[in-house]
C-alpha cells in the first residue's frame, strides 16, 4: 500500500478506512493481534526522517486520516496502536532529545490527531522516545495519566516504544502499561515490587489496562479475520490512485498514445521496486515499477525507451565506471524519444528511521530539501535536450522541486505509491483517470526559510503559521478539469454550522477537495493565517454544476490560549469555502480563489 504521507493526499478518511480494514485483514490471517500504527506524528519540520508514515501537517486533516485508519484496523479484532505520544518529529538524537513544548503549542497541534483516534475507538497508544518538557514520554506521568485518562477517558492500554521505557518501574508508575523490549526485564520490576519502589497497586492497573482491551480481541477470542488478495489489490491501487499529486501541468498532460511514437523513461526511480514501498513494508506478491506500468499501459503501439541515468545517490551507477556514467544514455533516450518520463527521488536508504544510515547526516532525517547531487545533475542534462518532461518525484517528504517547476511541463509528485503503483501512475498519466490528490503538507521553497531543526515551537511552520512565500500549498492539486466554487452559504444549525456551496467543473469528469479554511479576526491567539475546519470529497461529471453540503463544527471558532484552554474568544470570523487555501500562490496555480463568507457572533 501506500504510506501513510500519500494516504493524506487522497483527503479521504473511507480510503484509509478501507486500507486499514485490508492490511488488519492479511496480517490477522496470519495469527497476528495488533498492528503498531496508525503513526500520527505531526509534519513539524520537512527534514524529519518519518514523515512518510505520518500524514499531514494539518492536526484536522492528520486526525481524520488517521481515525479512519483506526476503525478500518478494529472493525478486523485487531488492535490499532496510535503512536508516538507526543511531540515526536526527529530521529537524530531521538533518544536523548528533550523537547520543550509549550502547552497551548501542545493542545494545538500536537494532542489533537490522539484524540481524534481515541474518539474512533483507538485502544492502545505507544509512547515516544523523546523526553517532553524533560521527562521521558514513557514516564511521564502528566502526559499518560493525567491528560490521556483523566482528561480524555482513555481506558485502553499504553505501550512504549522499543528500548523508551528507561527505567521500567517509573514507566509503569506514570502510566505505561506494556514495556517493549529493551535493556531492562522483567526481574527488574519484581525487585521493584518488593523493594517498594513499585506499589503493586500500579503493577495491577497496568494488568487489568491490558487485559481489559486483549479479552475482546483477536489474541483471545481466536476470531481471525479472512484475507481477500483480490480486494486488497483493488484498495491499493485506489489508495495510489488518489493520492498522486499533479502540482504542474502546461497541457501535456493527460498524454494521447495515438499522437506519441516514442516515451522515454528515465532516473533512478523509474524501475526500482524500493521507490515504490517506502519504510515499514512487507513483501508484495508483483510490483509495477513506473517504467513497468508505462510498458504495460502502451502495450505495443508505443516504443518505450528506458535509461536509469544515475544513481540514486552515488556519482556513479557501476563500481568501475566514471562519474556521471550514465548521464550520456540519459541524454541519447531523450533526444530519440517525443517525450520524457523522469523519474526522481529518494527511497527508505535516505529518509526514514534513526538507523538508516546512508543519508548526508547518518540519522533518518534529511539534511535540506535538495534531491541527490547526481539527480540534480541528470534533471539539468535531461532539460537541455528540450523534448517535453513529465518529473515524477518518488518521496515520502516534500523536496525542493524549483528546478522542475521553472524547466519541465508537468510535475507529480508519487510518493512511495506502493506494489502497485506504477500501474496507477501509468493510468493517471493517460487520462483514464484524472489526478485527484491534494498536498497534506507544503512545500517549501528551501528549508533554509524555517526555523532550527531542533526548535519544536510552531511559528513559522506549516501553512497556518508560515509568513514567507512557498512553492506548493498545503491543499494544493490539480486536476484535468478545472473546478471552483462559485457561491457558498452558512447557516446556524445548533450544534454545527452547514455550509452550501455551489461548484462548478469546466472540463471532464473530476474528482475534487471541497476545502473550508476559518480565520479568527479577532483574537490574540489565534493561528496568524487560517486553519482547515472541514473538508469533502465531491464527484462532478464534464461540465457538471452543483450544490454540496458540508458541516463545519463548531469548534473550529475556538482557541488555545497560552494556558492550553480551548474557547471561543472573537465575535469575528471569516470562513473561505474553495478547492484550496485561500493564500495567493493557491490563486495563482489555480487561477481561482475561495468565497469568502462572513461570521458575525
Amino acid at each position: 500500500y501506500p504510506p501513510a504521507i500519500a494516504l493524506g493526499c487522497t483527503w479521504n478518511p473511507e480510503i484509509a478506512e478501507l486500507c486499514g480494514k485490508t492490511v488488519a485483514r492479511e496480517i490477522g490471517s496470519h495469527g497476528i493481534d495488533m498492528i503498531l500504527g496508525p503513526c500520527i506524528n505531526i509534519h513539524r519540520d520537512p527534514l524529519a526522517g518519518r514523515l512518510s508514515e505520518s500524514y499531514s501537517e494539518d492536526p484536522k486533516l492528520l486526525g481524520e486520516i488517521a481515525a479512519g485508519m483506526v476503525r478500518g484496523i478494529q472493525s478486523t479484532g485487531l488492535l490499532a496502536d496510535v503512536k508516538h505520544f507526543a511531540a515526536n518529529s526527529q530521529e537524530k538524537d531521538r533518544l536523548g532529545v528533550n523537547e520543550r513544548v509549550s502547552e497551548r503549542a501542545l493542545r494545538e497541534i500536537y494532542f489533537p490527531a490522539f484524540h481524534a483516534c481515541l474518539k474512533a475507538g483507538a485502544k492502545t497508544v505507544m509512547s515516544a522516545y523523546n523526553k517532553l518538557n524533560g521527562i521521558p514520554c514513557a514516564m511521564n506521568e502528566w502526559l499518560l495519566t493525567k491528560v490521556l485518562r483523566e482528561e480524555w477517558g482513555f481506558d485502553g492500554f499504553v505501550v512504549s516504544d522499543w528500548g523508551a521505557s528507561y527505567d521500567v518501574p517509573s514507566a509503569i508508575a506514570a502510566g505505561t502499561d506494556l514495556t517493549m523490549p529493551g535493556p531492562l526485564g522483567i526481574r527488574n520490576i519484581v525487585d521493584a515490587v518488593n523493594s517498594g519502589r513499585l506499589p503493586e497497586e500500579k503493577l495491577d492497573t497496568a494488568i487489568r489496562s491490558i487485559l481489559r482491551v486483549t479479552l475482546g480481541s483477536t489474541a483471545f477470542t481466536g476470531k481471525y479475520p479472512e484475507f481477500h488478495l483480490q480486494e486488497a489489490y483493488e484498495a491499493a491501487e485506489m489508495a495510489a490512485r488518489e493520492s498522486v499529486v499533479l502540482l504542474k501541468n502546461d497541457g501535456i498532460l493527460p498524454l494521447d498514445k495515438t499522437k506519441i511514437k516514442t516515451i522515454g523513461v528515465i532516473g533512478p526511480n523509474a524501475n526500482d521496486r524500493m521507490a515504490l514501498i517506502g519504510n515499514y513494508h512487507g513483501t508484495a506478491s508483483r510490483y509495477i515499477t513506473v517504467l513497468e506500468g508505462i510498458q504495460d499501459y502502451v502495450g505495443d503501439d508505443v516504443r518505450v525507451l528506458y535509461a536509469e541515468g544515475c544513481h540514486l545517490y552515488k556519482d556513479r551507477v557501476e563500481g568501475l565506471g566514471l562519474p556521471g556514467d550514465r548521464l550520456s544514455e540519459a541524454e541519447t533516450v531523450a533526444e530519440h524519444s517525443d517525450v520524457v518520463v523522469l523519474v526522481t527521488g529518494l527511497n527508505e536508504n535516505l529518509e526514514g528511521e534513526e538507523m538508516d544510515q546512508s543519508n548526508s547526516v547518518g540519522s533518518g532525517d534529511k539534511a535540506n530539501l535538495l534531491l541527490p547531487a547526481p539527480q540534480r545533475k541528470l534533471m539539468e542534462v535531461v532539460a537541455k535536450t528540450g523534448k517535453p518532461v513529465i518529473l515524477i518525484n518518488m518521496t515520502g517528504s516534500a523536496m525542493d522541486l524549483r528546478f522542475a517547476e521553472e524547466n519541465f511541463s508537468a510535475v507529480v509528485q508519487g510518493w512511495y505509491p506502493g506494489a502497485r503503483g506504477g500501474k496507477a501512475i501509468a493510468e493517471l498519466l493517460f487520462g483514464k483517470y484524472s489526478f485527484s490528490g491534494k498536498l497534506p503538507v507544503t512545500f517549501y521553497n528551501d528549508s533554509d526559510e524555517l526555523p532550527a531543526f531542533t526548535d519544536y515551537a510552531m511559528e513559522n511552520r506549516t501553512y497556518r503559521y508560515f509568513t514567507g512565500g512557498v512553492l506548493y500549498p498545503f491543499g494544493y492539486g490539480l486536476t484535468y478539469g478545472k473546478t471552483e466554487v462559485t457561491k457558498a452559504e452558512m447557516r446556524d444549525d445548533g450544534e454545527h454550522y452547514t455550509v452550501t456551496a455551489t461548484v462548478k467543473n469546466e472540463g471532464c469528469a473530476v474528482h475534487e477537495i471541497l476545502q473550508i479554511y476559518v480565520r479568527d479576526n479577532e483574537s490574540e491567539f489565534a493561528v496568524r493565517n487560517h486553519s482547515l475546519c472541514a473538508f469533502k470529497a465531491v464527484s462532478l461529471g464534464a461540465n457538471e454544476t452543483c450544490d454540496v453540503e458540508i458541516t463545519v463544527p463548531k469548534a473550529a471558532l475556538e482557541i488555545v490560549d497560552d494556558t492550553g484552554t480551548r474557547r471561543v474568544d472573537s465575535r469575528s470570523f471569516t470562513f473561505f469555502v474553495g478547492t484550496s487555501q485561500p493564500d495567493d500562490r493557491s490563486a495563482e496555480l489555480l487561477g481561482t480563489r475561495p468565497v469568502a463568507v462572513e461570521l458575525k457572533l
